[in-house]
Parts: C-alpha cells; structure tokens; sequence
C-alpha cells in the first residue's frame, strides 16, 4: 500500500510535466526499452532487483541518449530516431528472452506485481522517488519556463538543453520505478493518465502537477484494495481505475468536461 502511494504519487507529479511537455507518445516509446535491458541483465547476472532495476535504467537511458544524438546528426527526427530504436531494442530483448531461462519472476516485471515487493524494493522505490520529487520541485521555476517559452528562457540563460536532458532522465527514472507497479508494458499509464485527468480541472500547472500526484497515489492505493478483494491483476487494476479517472473527468470536469460544454452549446438557428 505504502509503496502504490509513493510510485503513484511521483508519476502522477510527474505526469505533470509529460503532459505539459506533450511527451505522452515518447514516454510510451521509453516504455518498451525497458524489457531489454532486464532481458541483458537476466542474461548478465541473473534475474535480481537491482540487476533488473540498473538495467531496466541503462536500457532507456541509452536509447533516448542515442535518439536525441541521431536527430542532432542528421535529418532524422528525434521521434522517427526514437520509433526505430525502441522497436529494434523491444525484438533484441525478445530474442534474448528465448535463449535465457526466465523464471516466472520475469512476469513480475513484465505486467507487475506489487504484492510481492520486498523491504529491499520498497527502500529503493522510495529513494528514487525521492530524487525525483526533490528535483522536480528544485527545478520547477526553470522547467515550467522551458516547457512553455523555451525561446525566452533561453534569452535569460535558463540551460534549456540541460534541463531537457534533466527531464527525459527523470521521466524514464519514474518509468523504472513503476515497473514492478504495473510493468513494463503498462508503465506508461501512470506518467500520462493523472495528470490527463487533472486537465479537465487544472487552473495552473503548479494544481496540474500537485492535483496529479495526489490522483495518482490515491487511485493506486484504491486500486491495490479493489485486486485484494477481486483476487485481480494489481497493475492492470491501477491501470484501468486511472482510465476510468481520466474518462470521469472529461465527462465531468467543472472547466472543459463534455457534457457541460454539451450542455453549454447554444441550439443551432434554422433558416
């Protein structure tokens, strides 16, 4: 419980900044480049937390460092770079799944199963989400000039390129670390869908990243409950009470919900 409230509440925070950046599709992207890495790991030094952890890391890192480097040598964008080489890193570490034994642990990491954390594992989700808060809100003044004038935050010596890098290294850290939460496969919903919902109702980006991560932890910690008492997936539960959230709030939110700009749209004349 303690730790779906921790993973939820920094990807949620997080969310934030993948939204108001529109990143939503290269963090989906960042998603898939995990399994390699634990598929190297497996094959390197067996299957552990940390050696799934580190490598989960490594994998993403080199593949979004790799993506950026290639659209800035050449006429390829970055998100074509990035298409390329998450897809060919996705059939490497399939290829190497088929020639490695695999315990059924693997599919802990695959689809998640937060049940069967360890003391180790809860200490390392809370150190890395700590790093991740702590600089989030250090950085927070910097990030959000970069994220909506970057022209301008560069005319006043704010390290736009740096703080780029800062933020896709921390959006694939909050990947890692909702790994044994939801998977690798499902990752993605918990760096996207709080702060989608908190859209609907946000007035400025410090309520969209504060109301996301408060979202987040709550729903993961609701949906940690509804699995206990449905005998069900925990990470596919989290997974869809955060689409429910998000669907819930583009019904109903009090500033861009549909039903009231539905309900707000004047009839149409007829001639």
């Amino acid at each position: 419980m303690w730790t779906a409230a921790v993973v939820g509440f920094t990807n949620g925070f997080l969310s934030g900044f993948v939204v108001m950046r529109r990143s939503a599709l290269m963090v989906g992207s960042l998603s898939h480049t995990l399994l390699p890495g634990i598929a190297v790991a497996i094959l390197i030094a067996g299957l552990t937390t940390v050696t799934a952890f580190l490598g989960a890391l490594i994998s993403a890192l080199l593949v979004g460092l790799v993506a950026v480097f290639i659209a800035r040598t050449s006429r390829i964008d970055s998100h074509s770079a990035l298409a390329v080489l998450y897809t060919a890193a996705f059939a490497g570490g399939l290829l190497i799944l088929d020639h490695v034994p695999t315990p059924m642990e693997l599919e802990h990491w695959l689809f998640g199963n937060i049940l069967a954390l360890s003391n180790a594992d809860l200490v390392m989700s809370l150190g890395a989400s700590t790093l991740i808060l702590v600089l989030l809100i250090s950085f927070g003044r910097p990030l959000l000039l970069f994220l909506f004038e970057p022209t301008i935050a560069q005319s006043q010596g704010v390290p736009v390129r740096s703080l780029g890098y800062l933020l896709t290294g921390l959006v694939i850290l909050g990947l890692v670390v909702s790994i044994q939460a939801v998977g690798c496969i499902l990752s993605v919903a918990m760096l996207v869908a709080p702060a989608a919902a908190m859209l609907q109702f946000a007035r400025s980006p410090q309520l969209l990243v504060w109301g996301g991560g408060i979202l987040g932890a709550v729903v993961s910690v609701l949906a940690v409950f509804v699995s206990y008492w449905l005998d069900l997936r925990v990470g596919a539960a989290i997974v869809l009470m955060l689409g429910g959230a998000v669907l819930i709030a583009y019904l109903f939110g009090f500033r861009h919900g549909a039903l009231r700009l539905l309900l707000q749209r004047p009839p149409a004349k007829h001639s």
